[in-house]
């Protein structure tokens, strides 16, 4: 769906410059975007590489383990369905801490794990299960303390105080992490939603057979 949105983009910005007799300045506009592009993504690397190395020492350090335990009280009310010590827990703790300090690649296989873990627990193979939506609300959704890729760009693109961004980001990330988990939790209660839960389901079975 999303390359029919482009390509219709595409198509109404062409008929429109047509119309206005501007086609050459669209290609104009387009090469001068690439070259942007790959003037960004050249400046980037080098600046990722030192992000990515302090990150990577942070986590050699003990940081990510250190998140996770602060943030697993809290996570074992949210993630009741969950017996306490399955091995999902693990992983969704340091998947959380990871984003937390803007590990995405430290995070992204920790999400995956955590998603294989989840998904023993899933009677409904094709239906996700109340923790698997929280946990995919949370790592979407994530609350960032350092917005490194963010940093970044504003750094590639000559910004006077590229590191402004962070008591905003943080602020942001927050507000999106509290609506997020706190619709992920009340949608979750809606029979609407609640009809495909296999936990339910089962519950509901020997008073059905009543």
């Amino acid at each position: 769906m999303l390359n029919y949105v482009w390509l219709g983009l595409v198509v109404i910005s062409f008929v429109v410059a047509a119309f206005q007799g501007t086609v050459p300045d669209i290609g104009e506009g387009a090469v001068q975007g690439a070259k942007t592009g790959v003037s960004i993504a050249i400046d980037l690397i080098g600046i990722m590489a030192l992000w990515l190395g302090v990150m990577r020492i942070a986590q050699e350090a003990g940081m990510i383990n250190m998140l996770a335990r602060l943030i697993k009280p809290v996570t074992k009310h949210l993630f009741k369905e969950i017996p306490p010590e399955h091995p999902a827990i693990g992983s969704m703790m340091l998947n959380i801490a990871a984003n937390w300090l803007g590990l995405g690649n430290a995070a992204t296989p920790l999400g995956i794990k955590a998603m294989e873990e989840l998904q023993t627990l899933n009677k409904s193979k094709d239906t996700a299960t109340n923790s698997q939506v929280l946990f995919l609300t949370l790592n979407t959704a994530s609350i960032t303390l350092i917005p490194a890729t963010m940093i970044s760009l504003r750094v590639s693109t000559n910004s006077s105080d590229p590191f402004a961004i962070i008591g905003t980001s943080i602020v942001a990330s927050t507000t999106a992490t509290v609506v997020g988990v706190s619709a992920a939790l009340l949608l979750g209660k809606l029979p609407l939603f609640r009809k495909n839960d296999p936990n339910r389901v089962q519950n509901d079975a020997p008073e059905a057979q009543k």
